[in-house]
């Protein structure tokens, strides 16, 4: 299932993110504050369970916290880019990694790096990453999430192409994304169009 997240804030911000005389600091201020309000919508329909506390007047009451660990799983190394974002409103969600690099000229992913929190398996597992292309590097996460037994598993990226949602919801169809902007297509290179360019550059000031 897509998730389109329409919000005048998020289209104001994300405007921001795709001009290209936005440095990097005005570019990673504004992923964090999108994820930010795209994890609000996410963790709409999670659930909660009860616990008592004791209010500073000494009366008990009854109050809320998750049923189940959140775990935030960025993407390396955009996907650290919106990290903060989400801790701001979910500061107990713990981080795993997971490591990927696509070859410019085979765009074939290959997995680097992969660290999970002990949590249970039906965690709620979040996969963040900028920006969802061709769909490999996202395909390639969920299958080994998949595969280590995770079943609770979300798709959070800013901007997706149509042929990235496509591949990810034809082989994980249980799988929820959610985007803030859907573009039009990849390019000959296999970047979106009119995207954000390289979102990792553009976060970490590199070239």
């Amino acid at each position: 299932m897509l998730k389109l997240i329409d919000h005048p804030l998020i289209k104001t911000k994300l405007t921001i993110m795709r001009d290209h005389k936005t440095g990097h600091t005005s570019f990673r201020n504004n992923l964090n504050e999108i994820a930010s309000l795209m994890v609000y919508e996410v963790l709409r329909n999670y659930k909660t369970k009860e616990i008592i506390i004791e209010t500073p007047i000494k009366i008990k009451t009854t109050g809320f916290v998750f049923d189940k660990e959140i775990v935030i799983v960025p993407i390396l190394r955009a996907g650290i880019g919106m990290v903060q974002g989400i801790q701001m409103l979910v500061p107990e969600a713990k981080v795993g990694h997971i490591g990927i690099y696509r070859d410019e000229k085979t765009l074939d992913t290959h997995e680097y790096f992969y660290k999970m929190p002990i949590v249970s398996k039906d965690s709620y597992i979040i996969i963040v990453d900028p920006m969802l292309a061709t769909g490999g590097s996202a395909f390639d996460t969920i299958t080994r999430l998949d595969n280590e037994g995770y079943v609770n598993i979300r798709l959070v990226c800013i901007v997706g192409a149509p042929e990235g949602v496509e591949k990810i919801l034809k082989h994980f169809p249980n799988v929820v994304i959610y985007l803030a902007a859907l573009d039009k297509k990849l390019n000959k290179d296999g970047y979106i169009v009119p995207g954000l360019g390289d979102a990792g550059d553009r976060i970490f000031g590199t070239k």
